[in-house]
């Protein structure tokens, strides 16, 4: 294992200590590096706090900021945040207009968002992210997993939360927005925790995972390698499937790289993805390509595909400023 990093234990620490310096201006860190909060909160607003393990930077402490998050709780590499970082967090971040977790579905996350929720003296709700569309017919208890459509959830429910929108409001909006969101994955090879020192899964080298999950966990299944052309058609076959949308309809396109593939590779897949798309008369009018939902350096990508509407568009257009995001300011 060749990582640049000082000692597995620290690893987490000295990068939220990073975080905090490189971006002094934006967010702070919570005592004991419990949470990443901005570093002006505003109190008269509904408070949007997200978390989950770490090991998916930007996600979630890249996207605290104006107009998105308030804080995010990060948790060790790949394992959830604990109930007393979120109740830290809330109380640093939260008024009378409550908070709003945006929650990934994962049991760990769930549990301990929902232990500190029941705790939590101002009123809260929950949006549940649960965009992978890769678990089909899933008989697992938490059934599909959140993934990239996450950045998409917090952006818009960010946005509505910084104008003015009461917590009902939000939540409402953040489970409509994941129910038009819909992503799939592909993992070309494995990802290194540090604690443990060996990748996470043996995968060959002519080899790919179609479907894999932000933790290295399987997906569909294992196939020979294939082009860029040929991902896209599967991904975005199985995203349109999902989602069953109208001709005519607008949408959002991410392509998210998982750490280890470069703009070249990803900008190749967002053109296969767009013509798919164009092919079935859904029309992409945002864009979004970049790592912001990795699997430490995994090598793949997912394409996330969400409908939108005039309202929604004007949600996602509105200004951001984030350590991982920012337009209109």
């Amino acid at each position: 294992m060749k990582k640049i990093i000082n000692h597995v234990d620290t690893v987490l620490s000295e990068s939220l200590s990073g975080l905090a310096l490189a971006h002094s201006d934006l967010v702070k860190l919570g005592a004991n590096h419990q949470f990443v909060a901005r570093r002006t909160p505003l109190r008269n607003k509904v408070a949007l706090i997200s978390g989950g393990g770490s090991g998916h930077e930007p996600l979630h402490a890249g996207f605290v900021g104006t107009g998105m998050l308030d804080a995010a709780c990060p948790g060790q590499i790949f394992t959830s945040p604990t109930p007393d970082q979120m109740l830290a967090a809330a109380n640093e971040v939260s008024g009378a207009a409550g908070v709003l977790f945006i929650v990934k579905n994962y049991s760990g996350d769930m549990m301990n968002f929902q232990m500190a929720a029941d705790m939590l003296d101002v009123d809260n709700d929950t949006v549940l992210v649960n965009d992978d569309v890769a678990v089909e017919n899933s008989t697992h208890t938490t059934g599909r997993r959140g993934v990239a459509g996450t950045v998409i959830v917090e952006k818009i429910v960010g946005a509505a939360a910084e104008r003015g929108d009461c917590l009902a409001d939000c939540k409402a909006l953040g489970d409509a927005v994941n129910k038009a969101t819909a992503s799939m994955g592909v993992a070309l090879t494995s990802c290194t925790v540090p604690a443990v020192g060996k990748p996470t899964f043996q995968i060959g080298a002519d080899e790919m995972e179609i479907g894999v999950g932000i933790h290295g966990e399987p997906g569909r299944r294992r196939v020979p390698m294939e082009s860029a052309d040929a991902i896209a058609a599967e991904l975005v076959g199985a995203i349109l499937k999902d989602l069953a949308l109208p001709t005519g309809q607008r949408v959002i396109l991410l392509v998210n790289g998982f750490g280890g593939t470069p703009l070249l590779e990803l900008y190749v897949l967002v053109n296969a993805a767009q013509k798919i798309l164009l092919a079935a008369d859904i029309q992409v009018v945002r864009h979004l390509t970049g790592n912001y939902v990795t699997s430490l350096e995994m090598a793949g990508a997912s394409i996330t595909v969400c409908a939108v509407d005039d309202a929604l568009l004007a949600l996602w257009d509105a200004p951001v400023h984030t350590p991982a995001l920012r337009w209109g300011m």
